[in-house]
């Protein structure tokens, strides 16, 4: 008779995303499967396990841990350990205990908020089932996560659900191995858990669970707007096919033309209104359920005030089962706004709703469950190529932890951008960034900004010795950072672009250019940068190339008025065609001699290279309009306009020229802007597509003389899927590897991001190259 092969006794640690979706219990039933002995618990860094086993079983039960994780796992690695004299004894069997209390830094990742799993879909509408219509079942792979946590570790006592005792039939379920629901720590049925009530603006309670619901969809269907509390904060929701409704909406919300979320059933309903590809349908029904861009349909039509002039929808499924119910129930789409008014933040209490949201909604839909912090949806769109493009990182993805390629020295605190602000804490070699906050002009939004960043640094607990900040001496994140009582360094803002994406491919600074594009940042020679070609040697960032400079009559008003960019690019070519597109615009004479004296004498009217200014001028002499009444609505408009051209087309002509100063080479837009201005309106299709092609060509012959073999595609300019679909083939065809945003926005809410990895490598200034 063969002797028993000896035991080995080993611990198992496991660092990423694994706490709060389900992976302890998982570790329960695998050991149990595989008849390995020991314990689970959540700790500081993650995942501990106690395996006792034979050594074969113990090696699959370590490679199981990966490869059969749950799919809201996301596990960065496993290490086996020594057992030491002070872990906890296997008594036989295999169990969870109860979680080490955290006493210093917190490296295991923050759970993201996740949409229902079809499990609980099922139950939802299961006459039968004990949760049959409750709009807060969840389980261990669906539920709030990130949006109810209070602390780390993640467990029911240090989230918002810590209010809700469970019945014993829940808490039969939460101790119950075998349970979907075995350690789900927000679990909860009708008879336990959190409960609607409808109120009108005043807080008088007009109706309390199904019959809130059943109230608030009357409502929504008679034309009234209703705030409704999903997850992470309040939507603002009316009937989507209801004219009078959305653009009531609008009017009360003060949001004159940038687009509305539409929120559908489900793909079947949605395919009924628009195009959605294998690709959006795979992502509108993930886990992460972001809002994504697609196509829509001219009939049936959706109200006009959707997206004025747009022919994509921003549509979201149900990212709660509060808004299945809602949606099966309305049986047509709904408008699902962001519950604030415009450039403020996310509203998260019913009380401050009501006083917020006073005159906007005619009814609120509330709940008794706690939101810990606002947490908006997330916005992806696709390119032609399929290439994946988030605009909005927040629910579903955030704050799911990124890895630095080294470790920091102390946790630092990265304050990001004024616009589209996100902020990190990175500790060790984790960075862990913030939902989407905002743009930090309003009192309410610098508050969750600074709020955001006490919570990010007390679930990680960690004690920051370092802040990072933009070199923008006027932006609000940067004063704070200024003031806030910690050593400050700042990184150039193009170059925290560019960081972002290497970040994001682990490549280093090294034989790279970075293609730096967006509407303005704080330059190294203190003008408005915006169009930059920063080349990576060795460690260093240089300022390779640039747009050639223009100026902005106005400053700030050129932002927000496009003809002022026209004109100034049309006085580049000579005062004559300054002068006629200055009438063209309905400028007066006295007005033009003004704007051509600001322009020819630099008064209030500081030099920028900007692409997303160029864009700008540009969608103002195609006649896509005038004035951008949200940020970027003109270069969208070009974005539009290019994609009714058909393919393939001729390119308008760039020059790719020795720059006077600050770079070594430049693309010379002249030539294509005295095109367009000679070119009848009638083209503008066809000449928006041409603009495109003809800045992608100069870009790739840009790349192509900075003798690097990759290239990064970073800024909010690459939001453009048009334009972003011409560099990747662009560059591809000549044999570059382009580099492009996946994880990360390319837009500002990255900069923190970018931050991080300049503090990390001390590469926080571009180099301007010197002339002879």
């Amino acid at each position: 008779m063969n002797p028993a092969p000896p035991l080995c006794d080993r611990l198992l640690r496991v660092r990423g995303t694994v706490q709060g979706v389900g992976f302890r219990p998982y570790v329960l039933r695998l050991a149990t499967e595989l008849g390995v002995n020991g314990w689970v618990q959540n700790d500081a860094q993650g995942v501990l396990v106690r395996a006792v086993g034979e050594a074969g079983r113990l090696e699959q039960f370590a490679a199981d841990l990966v490869r059969r994780a749950p799919g809201a796992a996301r596990v960065a690695d496993v290490e086996w350990l020594d057992v030491g004299p002070d872990q906890p004894e296997v008594n036989g069997g295999f169990t969870i205990i109860a979680s080490a209390v955290a006493t210093g830094e917190i490296e295991t990742g923050a759970p993201v908020d996740l949409a229902p799993c079809p499990d609980c879909r099922r139950e939802l509408t299961a006459t039968a089932d004990r949760r049959s219509g409750y709009v807060f079942i969840n389980c261990t792979q669906c539920g709030p996560r990130y949006s109810i946590i209070e602390q780390l570790p993640y467990d029911r006592p240090q989230t918002t659900m810590r209010c809700f005792r469970m019945c014993p039939v829940c808490a039969q379920e939460y101790a119950d191995p075998r349970s979907r629901r075995f350690h789900a720590e927000p679990n909860a049925c009708p008879a336990c858990g959190p409960q609607l009530r409808l109120t009108d603006p005043t807080g008088r309670v007009l109706a309390e669970r199904d019959d809130a619901l059943d109230q608030t969809v009357a409502a929504l269907l008679a034309g009234q707007i209703v705030a409704v509390k999903g997850v992470g904060g309040f939507h603002l929701m009316a009937d989507a096919t209801n004219d009078d409704a959305v653009a009531e909406l609008r009017r009360r919300k003060h949001r004159e033309e940038k687009p509305l979320a539409v929120m559908f059933r489900d793909p079947a309903m949605l395919r009924r209104w628009a195009e959605v590809s294998l690709r959006a349908e795979t992502l509108l029904t993930s886990p992460s359920c972001p809002i994504v861009l697609v196509p829509r349909h001219d009939t049936p039509v959706l109200a006009a005030g959707i997206g004025p002039g747009n022919p994509w929808v921003g549509a979201l499924l149900p990212p709660s089962p509060l808004h299945l119910r809602l949606l099966a129930l309305a049986d047509r789409p709904l408008v699902a706004t962001s519950g604030n008014l415009s450039d403020e933040p996310l509203c998260t209490d019913d009380d401050e709703a009501r006083t917020r949201l006073a005159g906007i909604a005619d009814l609120f839909l509330g709940h008794n469950r706690a939101i810990a912090r606002p947490v908006d949806d997330s916005v992806v769109r696709f390119t032609r190529g399929g290439a994946a493009i988030l605009l909005r990182r927040a629910r579903g993805y955030a704050p799911t932890p990124l890895r630095l390629p080294a470790r920091l020295d102390q946790p630092i605190v990265c304050v990001g951008a004024h616009m589209k602000n996100t902020v990190a804490v990175a500790s060790g070699d984790r960075l862990v960034l913030s939902p989407h906050i905002g743009d930090l002009d309003g009192v309410a939004t610098h508050g969750v900004f600074t709020r955001t960043i006490e919570t990010l640094t007390a679930l990680l607990g960690a004690r920051a010795g370092g802040v990072v900040c933009d070199k923008h001496p006027d932006y609000a994140s940067t004063r704070w950072a200024e003031t806030c009582g910690l050593p400050c360094c700042a990184v150039q803002h193009h170059l925290a672009h560019v960081l972002a994406v290497l970040l994001e491919h682990g490549h280093i600074a090294d034989h790279v250019i970075g293609v730096s594009w967006d509407g303005t940042g704080y330059g190294e020679d203190g003008t408005v940068w915006g169009g930059e070609f920063i080349r990576f040697e060795r460690g260093r960032a240089v300022r390779f190339a640039r747009l050639r400079p223009f100026r902005l009559a106005g400053g700030e008003a050129a932002v927000r008025d496009a003809r002022r960019v026209a004109v100034a690019l049309a006085s580049a070519l000579d005062a004559n065609a300054a002068a006629s597109t200055a009438a063209r615009f309905g400028f007066t004479a006295n007005e033009t001699t003004t704007l051509q004296t600001m322009l020819t004498q630099g008064l209030n009217a500081p030099v920028c290279t900007s692409a997303g200014r160029l864009f700008d001028g540009v969608g103002a002499l195609l006649g896509l309009g005038r004035r951008n009444a949200f940020e970027g609505q003109l270069p969208l408009a070009v974005e539009i306009a290019a994609t009714r051209a058909p393919a393939g087309g001729r390119a308008l002509p760039f020059d790719v020229v020795r720059a006077p100063e600050a770079a070594i080479c430049e693309i010379d837009w002249r030539p294509a802007v005295a095109e367009l201005i000679a070119a009848p309106a009638t083209d503008a299709a066809a000449l928006a597509a041409a603009f495109h092609r003809g800045l992608v060509r100069a870009m790739v012959e840009v790349c192509g003389h900075a003798g690097v073999k990759s290239v990064a595609l970073a800024g909010g300019c690459f939001q453009n899927a048009f334009l972003r679909d011409l560099a990747d083939n662009g560059l591809a065809a000549a044999g570059f590897n382009v580099l492009a945003p996946r994880e990360l926005p390319p837009n500002d809410g990255a900069i923190a991001a970018g931050q991080a990895l300049g503090a990390l490598w001390n590469l926080t200034t571009v180099e301007l190259p010197r002339h002879p």
